[in-house]
């Protein structure tokens, strides 16, 4: 009788290391080997024009691994690629925002430091120079609370200032002084000169700015509804910070300057579930009073992304609308994305607004004056699991000259 039942035992034992063996290898397939089913991406979110040529920034993950990877690329005046280079650290990783210092280049971001998703996974904001071939000058990194990113840079004559963010990864640790949207300056050799901070450690964020002569004005949001606009000298000193209540999540994403006005670009919620929004611009004065508004609708849910002036002081958006599709196979959502561009006088009077697409998703990322048109940048999907970077040039009626 105890043969028998050490018998038994012994084949519930094998039964069971076989199951746990099974279980550990299908563990390492889906985390480490498996690499045949993927959606490839290719982006870009930000480019300068420097010499006859285009400097972009985005990300791919166009390796063996297929990891996002945050990415440079050179084109040339056909949209050629040059050369692209990776930054090969971390998981997860793009650069947002790309400037030019005379022939070098500065590009930021963020990279995380474990591939596995809300698995202890820090991100990290990341300043990187490069020269005019490519080669990284120097690296800077910046981490204040667990998850932080650079969004936009801006050259000045000593220095580069940079905006971004730092917060907590999660949310219900309260708040901390120390996080919260970040506006930095760096020299020219990657020191950190000051670095100044406002609003919730939990979501707050500067996505973009612009400098006039004395001051530096940066955007982002604050809680999750709340659109910031926000006032600071040149040593970093906050001055005013003025909230717009029912962005997006998204919040204040693109400012220009405009005679002695700021432009600002954004989404409002016309909704309390932020199901329904309309495309937004704001004018704000330089004391970061309110002055007006006008918004764009379509489909329901539209965003201006990004606002540059023109030759005439006319306002250039570019930006995303979204409707439901009901052919979508793999949208969980059943949202199918276009482009937007639209035209509006310095008064807000609107000239035109624009959607580019077709039966696949188009973003717009950001756009550019170049000889008098406008070249807007960003990716659309070829296929059901893929997406390839884009350049749209436009005439000043708006009409398309050249897709690459």
């Amino acid at each position: 009788m105890n043969r028998m039942i050490l018998k038994i035992l012994k084949v519930i034992s094998f039964v069971c290391i076989v199951i746990l063996l099974l279980e550990i290898g299908y563990f390492i397939y889906l985390n480490y080997l498996r690499q045949d089913e993927y959606n490839y991406f290719d982006g870009i979110n930000d480019f300068v024009y420097l010499d006859d040529s285009y400097i972009a920034v985005g990300s791919n993950n166009d390796n063996d691994k297929h990891f996002e990877k945050a990415k440079i690329t050179k084109y040339n005046q056909k949209k050629e690629k040059v050369w692209e280079k990776v930054f090969n650290k971390g998981y997860n990783g793009a650069y947002f925002g790309v400037a030019s210092d005379g022939e070098d280049i500065v590009a930021v971001g963020s990279f995380e430091s474990s591939k596995f998703e809300h698995r202890n996974s820090f991100r990290t904001a990341l300043l990187v120079k490069y020269d005019s071939l490519g080669k990284v000058l120097f690296e800077k990194e910046f981490q204040i609370l667990d998850n932080s990113k650079f969004t936009n840079v801006l050259v000045v004559d000593d220095g580069y200032i940079v905006t971004g963010q730092s917060i907590y990864s999660d949310m219900t640790l309260g708040t901390s002084e120390e996080g919260g949207a970040f506006l930095l300056k760096y020299d020219k050799e990657g020191k950190l000169v000051w670095k100044s901070n406002y609003g919730s450690s939990r979501t707050a964020i500067y996505n973009n700015l612009v400098v006039d002569d004395s001051y530096i004005y940066a955007v982002g949001k604050d809680d999750s509804k709340i659109g910031i606009v926000s006032k600071y000298d040149m040593f970093g000193n906050h001055l005013i910070t003025t909230k717009y209540s029912d962005t997006d999540t998204l919040g204040f994403s693109g400012v220009v300057l405009l005679d002695d006005e700021l432009i600002i670009t954004g989404s409002k919620s016309i909704d309390a579930n932020d199901s329904a929004t309309v495309a937004l611009i704001v004018k704000y004065d330089l004391n970061c009073s309110y002055i007006g508004e006008v918004t764009y609708e379509s489909n329901g849910i539209e965003r201006f992304n990004e606002v540059i002036r023109d030759a005439n002081n006319d306002i250039v958006v570019i930006g995303t609308t979204a409707i439901y599709n009901k052919k979508a196979s793999t949208n969980k959502k059943g949202l199918m994305y276009n482009g937007l561009i639209g035209k509006y006088k310095s008064n807000l009077k609107k000239v035109s607004v624009l959607e580019y697409g077709d039966e696949q998703d188009d973003y717009f990322t950001t756009v550019k004056l170049v000889d008098n048109n406008y070249l807007v940048s960003g990716y659309s999907s070829y296929n059901e699991d893929g997406y390839l970077s884009k350049f749209i040039t436009y005439s000043d009626a708006l009409k398309v000259l050249e897709v690459k």
